[in-house]
């Protein structure tokens, strides 16, 4: 899976003519690495929203050339619809998915903006949180007047655009201007109540929303100040928009939300702030639907707040809970059986879920089965090889060290090392899924680099990627080494063996990602950089030997006193 995703979701001012939709959508897909993942267009608005995500820099591209098409295709002389518009591709908000920031997401639409500005002639305003100037944060505020306002505002010093020509021209008077930005992710999703009665689902949205509602006495009368103002109720969400409806589809009532930045109010908040509310009117939650896409960490948080709520009914009650460290999928069903996402309609990771629509990988190694995966190993074919091997080595010991976690938190008389053991279960399983990745990574690194060979690509590129991935698995060694060190200190004794194979795989794997790193450091032709890499693997390769014989030793005395079992 990609480690980097972001989305951009531009807004063109085409909405009934499938052709140039079409032709402009397919401009977009041109570009590897990132996909369209969906293509909404209203005739009435004439507007059509369309979705892509996928790698930052293919992203980018392939806005572009989304932006570049539209202008060609799309006369805005011409344009009439009921959405407010000033520009062909009018709006392009570029959004944080997956192991990229806000910051990020600034910087991706300056860049945009700037090639679109210098290469294409178009105006460019930047908005929300990308936004240049405090007044041009608000969408609406850059977009006043509309396209129609846009020739007495261009050549104006306060309506100088970011990028492009402030200037109304015969190009710019085709194209109009385009607004690019950056803002948080939205999710629209709706809350299913047990009654038809729009008016509780409505009462509920009222309560929740974060503009809040006006107060009421005990007869529904307003409550009003000293000045005869009606007095506001702050929201009990922040970052949510919500009402209520009746869906005579599902013949049930619904409190429908957009949570606009799921960072301060994520999912699971927001459907137990429903419960909540529904309860004290005497309607139950049935369960909850996402609209459109959803990004995978906002169903992880989901399970894991779930999780961490059943070890702490346990808990209170004296018995052992679960910690968070689990796989991916036992929180994704978590969360889907928590927040009853198959209530109305099945719930789809595969279809819902924005990274696994965008997963395209060349290889999948860390897929196969056990023996499948060995028996590609032994075959004559030099990948997968040494790397991947050694990934998967320390997938094992980062996977061994999350069991022992976990079965120690059940152990009651472990309770005094149950707060460490939560925490280092779910550190493990970030290991775990990371070396799982570079399984793929290293295979794929190297199949790139044959490749840049015979093509005549950027080899020493290619090099340095081949360098990268084992030296990421050889820097994750000593971690995982320190959570071997604390279970075979704290962790259940029982399983103190497991630790030590942890210790021992850990320290495998640690050796065999070194080896990688140096037989693919003589084809580096910066020798002072070779070199800089060269020392600090063996630093790190130092502190796995030392950590892993020092474990070693203290498994095999505490194994060896175990052996000799109790006399009668």
């Amino acid at each position: 899976m990609a480690e980097r995703i972001v989305e951009a979701v531009p807004n063109i001012s085409e909405g009934s003519d499938k052709e140039v939709i079409g032709e402009i959508v397919k401009a977009a897909n041109s570009v590897s690495g990132c996909r369209v993942l969906d293509v909404d267009p209203g005739a009435a608005t004439n507007r059509t929203v369309i979705t892509i995500a996928g790698d930052p820099d293919a992203v980018i591209e392939s806005c572009f050339r989304l932006i570049a098409k539209a202008a060609e295709l799309i006369d805005m002389r011409q344009h009439k619809g009921e959405h407010p518009r000033h520009g062909a591709t009018d709006v392009c908000p570029f959004v944080p998915v997956s192991g990229v920031t806000m910051n990020d997401c600034v910087e991706y639409a300056r860049i945009l903006g700037r090639k679109v500005g210098e290469e294409l002639g178009i105006p460019v305003y930047l908005y929300e949180k990308a936004a240049s100037r405090p007044e041009w944060v608000k969408l609406p505020d850059v977009r006043k007047g509309e396209y129609e306002a846009l020739p007495e505002k261009l050549g104006k010093p306060e309506w100088k655009p970011d990028f492009g020509p402030n200037e109304w021209n015969d190009h710019v008077a085709k194209t109009g201007v385009c607004t690019i930005g950056a803002r948080n992710f939205l999710i629209a999703y709706n809350v299913n109540l047990n009654t038809k009665d729009a008016g509780i689902a409505r009462d509920i949205g009222l309560t929740i929303r974060d503009t809040g509602r006006f107060l009421r006495d005990k007869n529904w009368k307003f409550v009003r100040d000293e000045n005869g103002e009606k007095i506001k109720v702050p929201g009990k969400l922040k970052c949510c928009k919500a009402t209520g409806w009746y869906i005579d589809e599902y013949q049930t009532a619904q409190v429908t939300m957009n949570l606009t930045d799921i960072s301060v109010t994520p999912l699971h908040m927001g459907f137990e702030a429903v419960k909540e509310e529904a309860e004290k009117l005497g309607a139950r939650v049935t369960g909850s639907e996402v609209v459109g896409l959803i990004p995978l960490n906002a169903l992880l948080e989901a399970g894991k707040y779930y999780l961490e709520k059943q070890h702490q009914g346990l808990s209170a009650a004296g018995r052992a809970g679960k910690t968070t460290g689990v796989p991916q999928s036992e929180l994704m069903e978590t969360a889907i059986r928590s927040l009853g996402l198959n209530d109305i309609t099945p719930f789809k990771p595969e279809e819902k879920v924005i990274e696994f629509m965008i997963e395209e990988k060349a290889v999948d190694l860390s897929g196969m089965k056990c023996r499948d995966f060995v028996d590609e190993l032994s075959t004559d074919s030099p990948a997968p090889g040494g790397g991947s091997a050694a990934a998967l080595m320390g997938a094992l010991a980062a996977a061994l060290n999350s069991m022992v976690a976990n079965l120690t938190v059940k152990h009651r008389k472990s309770r005094q090392y149950w707060d460490l053991m939560r925490k280092l279960a779910p550190s493990a399983q970030r290991h775990k899924d990371a070396l799982l990745n570079a399984i793929d990574e290293d295979t794929e690194a190297f199949n790139r680099w044959m490749e840049a060979s015979r093509s005549g690509g950027n080899v020493q590129a290619a090099v340095e990627k081949a360098i990268e991935v084992p030296l990421k698995v050889l820097e994750m060694c000593p971690e995982i080494l320190e959570t071997a060190a604390e279970l075979e200190a704290k962790g259940l004794q029982a399983s103190v063996s497991d630790a030590g194979v942890a210790a021992t795989a850990a320290r495998a794997a640690g050796i065999g990602a070194y080896y990688n790193v140096l037989i693919n450091l003589g084809e580096l032709e910066d020798r002072e950089y070779a070199d800089g890499i060269r020392k600090k693997a063996e630093k790190l390769l130092d502190k796995v030997l030392a950590k892993a014989d020092g474990i070693h030793e203290l498994v095999k005395e505490k194994l060896h006193v175990m052996s000799e079992g109790s006399e009668s």
